[in-house]
C-alpha cells in the first residue's frame, strides 16, 4: 500500500531537486509497475539506521537511502549531541572520499555544524579515511565525520563518526563510536525536524589545505627507521579509490623508489570500472595488479581498498601469485610489532577481534607481551589499553595506534614493504617468515563461510537454527565450548549478536551477521601444533591436516545451516 501523504511529505522536505525528481518518477511508475512499487516501499519502509557504523546504504531518495536529507538530519543530530555533551563551542573535522555524493554530504555537514554554532573544519575532497582518523587527534577535534562507504558496491555511500577531544574518554578518543554514544546520537537525529527546516550556513567553516595530510605522511614515514628501506620492486593498486597519491608519496618519502602503480586503477573513479566489487578480498580484484607484477617482475603486490583503510598483499608462489589471507598479513605485522617491542624492551598489547586467528595470541606470548580479544571492528580493537598493534581478518590493521586509532591501509602497507625489504636483503621472503611463525606457534588454517542473502530474514533464521539445535560435534570432534555471545559478557567481551564454538581438537567457529552487508558470516579455524625444529615435510603435512579439518568443519556447519 503506497502512502502518498508520507511520500509527498518527504519530497517537500528534501533539499535536493535530483532526489525529489527521482522519488516523484518512482511514485508515478509505482501505480502500474510492481517492481517500482516494491522499490518505493523499501525506500519508505523506515529510516536508514544510525548505529556503531554510522550510516551506510544505497544512494537514492527516501528515508531508507543515503541522500542529502538523511545526511543533513544526521549532521544536525550529531551537532545537538555534541552541544549537549561538550558545549556550544564543539569542534568537528570532516572528510570525504570520491564516491557519488560524498563531497556534497561533507559540505552539508560543515554547513549544519556551522549554523548550529560549532566549529567545522573541512578537509580537501577525496581523502583517505586514515587521514580523517589522524585529523581527529591531530586537531584535537571533538568529533570527526568521514563520508565513505569504504569497499561497498558503487551504489552505496556512508557516514562514519569518530569522537575525540572533550566528547570521549581517553580509551575512546579518536575512535569510531560505540554504545551508548551511537544510541544517544540516533536519539538526537530522530528529534530533528524535516531537512528543509534545518539551518545551513552559507559559509563560515574552515577549509583545510594539505597540511593535515602532510602531517599524517610525516608520521607514516617515521614508521620506517631511517635508512632501513631497501630496493624491492612493488606493485600497488588503489582500486579506483582515494589512496593512490598518498600511498605513492608515502612509499617515495620512506625510501621505496621502485614502485609501479596499476594505471587503470590509480585515479579515483566512483564507478570502479575494472572490478565487479571494489574489495581486494573479492576474486579477480587483483587481476590487473598480478598482470603488472608479472610484467615488471615485482616481488610483492600491495593493494588498498577505495578509502585506503584496508590493505591486501600478494606474493610470488609456485610460478604464479598467491594473495595472503587477512590473518596471514596480521601475523606478519603482529610479529614485526612484537619484535620491535622486544628489541626496545618495551611493553604493550597485541589485539585482534574474536573472529581473527588465534596465532596472534601465541605470537604475543612468545615475545613476552599481552594479548586481548575484542568484538569485531576497530571501534573495539582501538580501545584496548597499551595497544601497540591490532588487526582483524578483513584486511584491517592498526600499526600506529597512538596517532591513528583505526585501521590504516597506508601505514600498514609501509610496514609490510619494510618487512618484505628486510627479508629480501636476507634472501628470504614473506612466505619464509610465515613458515617460521607456523613452526614456532603451530599451523592455523582459517576458512570463511559467507552466506549472502537478499532477504535479511534468512540471516535471523540461520542464527535461530543454530541456537535451537547447536552442533555437538564438528569434523568428528566433540564441541567442548558453546557460547551465545548475545546472552552476556563472555571473556570480558560486551554482549553481541554471535555464536562461538570450540572443539576438543582445537577447531574454532564464530558465526555472526555482518554489520555492514546482507551476509551471515562464519569464521572457521583449525589448529595443529608443531614440534620444535619441525622439518619442511612435517610443516607441509600439518598444513594439509589443518586444511582438511577446517574444510570438514565448514562442510558440517554448511549442512546444519542448510545452504
Amino acid at each position: 500500500m503506497i502512502n502518498h501523504e508520507q511520500i509527498q511529505a518527504w519530497i517537500d522536505s528534501d533539499p535536493d531537486e535530483l532526489t525529489q525528481t527521482e522519488v516523484r518518477a518512482l511514485l508515478e511508475r509505482a501505480e502500474t509497475e510492481e517492481e517500482a512499487a516494491l522499490e518505493l516501499a523499501d525506500r519508505f519502509s523506515g529510516s536508514l539506521e544510525f548505529g556503531t557504523a554510522g550510516l551506510r546504504g544505497a544512494l537514492g531518495g527516501g528515508p531508507n537511502r543515503m541522500n542529502r536529507a538523511v545526511v543533513i538530519r544526521a549532521a544536525a543530530g550529531l551537532a545537538a549531541y555534541l552541544r549537549e555533551t561538550v558545549g556550544e563551542d564543539f569542534h568537528v573535522v570532516i572528510g570525504c572520499d570520491a564516491r557519488y555524493g560524498s563531497e556534497q554530504f561533507a559540505r552539508d555537514t560543515a554547513a549544519v555544524v556551522t549554523a548550529a554554532g560549532g566549529r567545522a573544519q573541512l578537509l580537501p575532497p577525496q581523502q583517505p579515511t586514515p587521514v580523517l582518523a589522524f585529523a581527529v587527534l591531530h586537531l584535537d577535534a571533538d568529533a570527526g565525520v568521514m563520508v565513505t562507504a569504504s569497499h561497498n558496491p558503487k551504489e552505496d555511500n556512508g557516514y562514519k563518526v569518530y569522537l575525540g577531544g572533550r566528547a570521549a574518554e581517553d580509551s575512546g578518543r579518536g575512535v569510531q563510536i560505540v554504545s551508548p554514544a551511537d544510541a544517544d546520537i540516533a536519539r538526537h537525529i530522530a528529534a530533528q525536524p524535516p531537512a528543509r527546516e534545518i539551518p545551513l550556513a552559507d559559509s563560515g567553516w574552515g577549509q583545510l589545505g594539505d597540511e593535515v595530510r602532510q602531517a599524517y605522511l610525516d608520521r607514516v614515514v617515521s614508521l620506517v627507521p631511517k635508512g632501513r628501506a631497501a630496493q624491492i620492486r612493488i606493485v600497488h593498486t588503489a582500486m579506483h579509490g582515494v589512496g593512490g597519491a598518498t600511498m605513492l608519496e608515502a612509499f617515495t618519502r620512506a625510501g621505496f623508489d621502485d614502485v609501479h602503480s596499476v594505471p587503470e586503477q590509480a585515479s579515483p573513479d566512483p564507478d570502479f570500472p575494472t572490478v565487479s566489487f571494489p574489495n581486494p578480498e573479492e576474486k579477480g580484484a587483483l587481476d590487473l595488479a598480478v598482470a603488472l607484477a608479472e610484467d615488471v617482475n615485482a616481488k610483492i603486490i600491495i593493494a588498498n581498498d577505495p578509502d585506503a583503510d584496508r590493505c591486501a598483499v600478494a606474493v610470488p608462489f609456485e610460478g604464479g601469485w598467491r594473495q595472503l589471507t587477512g590473518d596471514e598479513v596480521g601475523w606478519l605485522l603482529g610479529y614485526q610489532a612484537a619484535a620491535y617491542a622486544a628489541a626496545a624492551d618495551s611493553r604493550g598489547k597485541l589485539a585482534c577481534s574474536i573472529v581473527s586467528s588465534r596465532m596472534l595470541e601465541r605470537i604475543a606470548s612468545g615475545h613476552g607481551l599481552e594479548h586481548e580479544y575484542t568484538l569485531t571492528g576497530f571501534k573495539w580493537i582501538s580501545r584496548v589499553p597499551d595497544l601497540i598493534f591490532g588487526y582483524e581478518e578483513a584486511l584491517g590493521y592498526c600499526v600506529d595506534p597512538r596517532n591513528v586509532r583505526d585501521k590504516d591501509g597506508i601505514s600498514a602497507a609501509i610496514r609490510l614493504a619494510l618487512l618484505a625489504a628486510q627479508l629480501w636483503n636476507q634472501e628470504r621472503t614473506l612466505a619464509d617468515q610465515l613458515d617460521e611463525l607456523e613452526r614456532n606457534h603451530g599451523v592455523h588454517a582459517t576458512l570463511p563461510l559467507t552466506i549472502r542473502v537478499e532477504d535479511l530474514s534468512v540471516i535471523a533464521a540461520g542464527m535461530a537454527t543454530l541456537r535451537a539445535t547447536p552442533p555437538t560435534e564438528l569434523a568428528g570432534s566433540p564441541v567442548t565450548t558453546a557460547v551465545d555471545l548475545a546472552e552476556g559478557a563472555w571473556g570480558g567481551l560486551p554482549p553481541t549478536e554471535g555464536l562461538y564454538y570450540l572443539t576438543e581438537a582445537g577447531d574454532r567457529v564464530v558465526v555472526r551477521p555482518s554489520g555492514t552487508e546482507p551476509k551471515l558470516k562464519c569464521y572457521l579455524e583449525s589448529y595443529i601444533p608443531m614440534r620444535e625444529g619441525a622439518s619442511d615435510h612435517e610443516l607441509a603435512s600439518a598444513r594439509e591436516q589443518a586444511r582438511a579439518r577446517v574444510t570438514a568443519v565448514r562442510d558440517d556447519l554448511q549442512a546444519r545451516l542448510g545452504t
